[in-house]
């Protein structure tokens, strides 16, 4: 049986780029409760209220009739953000000599994290400043943000 994201991410993908937009991610968890599936779109010079819109009104239909979830959720639509989280091997590709900021489940030299250069990423190994993480001590990686 396929996953609901990979199901999810099939129907989304032709109505994401008929929006002029591209598929980032998609999740389905559950905070306090309750499901959420959650659409994230991305678009060169940034991802505004009626992108998502563009993408959330066709996208709800086609979910309504391909009816891919059991039970209630509440579904979203939104920019991957400018802190996106890096997932599969394509976000790393694409951000690669971007900063990041890496988040540890366990200290590394006394520190849960770490921000530098992505200079690599093989196998879910993450390389940044040339320092290798292993993909089982890393919990997230993110675009970093300065302001």
């Amino acid at each position: 049986m396929a996953k609901v994201t990979d199901v999810v991410a099939a129907l989304a993908l032709p109505v994401v780029e008929q929006a002029g937009c591209t598929l980032w991610d998609v999740e389905y968890v559950k905070e306090a409760g309750e499901w959420f599936l959650r659409v994230y779109i991305d678009r060169e010079g940034g991802v505004d209220i009626d992108c998502c819109e563009a993408v959330s009104r066709p996208l709800s239909d086609l979910l309504d009739e391909a009816d891919p979830i059991q039970g209630g959720y509440t579904f979203e639509v939104s920019s991957a953000g400018l802190d996106r989280v890096l997932r599969t091997p394509a976000h790393f590709a694409q951000c690669m000599g971007r900063k990041v900021d890496v988040k540890l489940y366990h200290p590394v030299d006394g520190r849960k994290g770490t921000a530098g250069m992505l200079t690599g990423y093989e196998d879910g190994a993450v390389l940044v400043d040339g320092v290798r993480f292993e993909k089982k001590d890393v919990a997230q990686v993110r675009l970093h943000v300065e302001f």
